[in-house]
């Protein structure tokens, strides 16, 4: 596994280059990227949602779509539609942003549920439909979208189905003063995204999900997940908790992040560092607890200390 450790600290230094002092989130953002899911990063304007999406996909070379959200956008836009082709006297498909290896759904809700709800099969089933006909997307697909949590007006609150259909949320935040003036200092000519060059293939991340999947997992951990996710379900300080997606969710990522350690093997430590990243966008607070000022995270660090933690070999 060394080979693909070493590549993937090459992907986390290359969008570095261009994303300063966010070693970690770029790294949960690869974390999701090689555990094959798709990736919701929500925070403020002008910290880098966008650019950090950019810079990774250019760091993948994998193919790469942009849709700006926006009320007036089309689920044709994304998916594509038929035209009638007066020459061949039929219909023709023309394929929407949907089909390619990363879609950046910008400010994604900014755009009506009717559009939303369009990319709902393809992230599920890499797969969309049109006029009676299944078209398979190229692998790997991911959807990483970025949204605004603080501006609501003109915008529309993703339903609970599609946020479930989001592997992880990552949240950015400001730099720090440090960073902030490197920053400044290396965009004042040029910006860093200019010069940083692919290093790894589509095939080189296939492999590397591939050889994710085969991470093992032992049955008391994948049991600790289920408790974990439970504990959400049963929790008084929630109206909704986590779906068997959010466990098999967990159980991805953190195969992922053993991987990316070095190891074959998950333990509890990959499985706790990932369950915020995993459940806060799944999870709704009751109009209690939002009065009393709890937020999600709180919901799951509490559940974290009463849920005890099995002790397994780290070889098991």
């Amino acid at each position: 596994m060394n080979d693909q450790n070493h590549l993937i600290k090459e992907i986390n230094e290359n969008v570095s280059k261009v994303i300063f002092g966010k070693e970690k989130e770029i790294l949960n953002i690869i974390k999701g990227v090689i555990a094959g899911g798709h990736i919701l990063i929500e925070d403020i304007p002008g910290v880098g949602k966008t650019m950090i999406i950019k810079a990774l996909t250019k760091t993948l070379g994998l193919s790469y779509s942009r849709v700006q959200c926006t009320p007036d956008l089309l689920p044709s836009d994304i998916i594509g539609v038929s035209i009638y082709n007066n020459k061949l006297e039929k219909f023709e498909f023309k394929k929407g942003s949907v089909f390619s290896n990363v879609l950046l759904a910008d400010e994604i809700n900014r755009t009506t549920p009717k559009t939303q709800s369009a990319l709902l099969e393809a992230m599920e089933e890499n797969q969309v439909s049109e006029s009676g006909t299944t078209y398979e997307l190229d692998k790997p697909f991911i959807v990483m979208a970025t949204q605004n949590p603080i501006e609501y007006e003109g915008t529309f609150q993703l339903p609970e189905a599609q946020l479930d259909r989001f592997m992880i949320k990552v949240n950015i935040g400001y730099p720090s003063s440090d960073y902030e003036f490197n920053i400044l200092k290396e965009y004042r000519e040029f910006s860093p995204i200019d010069k940083i060059q692919s290093i790894s293939t589509k095939e080189e991340i296939l492999e590397l999900q591939n050889k994710v999947k085969k991470v093992k997992i032992n049955d008391d951990l994948i049991k600790y997940i289920i408790r974990i996710v439970e504990a959400t379900r049963n929790n008084k300080a929630l109206a909704l908790g986590a779906s068997v997606r959010a466990s098999l969710a967990f159980q991805k990522i953190s195969q992922a992040t053993a991987f990316i350690k070095g190891r074959d093997y998950v333990i509890p430590e990959d499985i706790k560092e990932n369950a915020k990243i995993v459940l806060c966008h799944r999870i709704i607070l009751t109009p209690k607890s939002k009065a009393e000022r709890l937020t999600e995270a709180n919901v799951v660090d509490d559940i974290l200390k009463i849920i005890p933690v099995p002790k397994v070999k780290q070889n098991d």
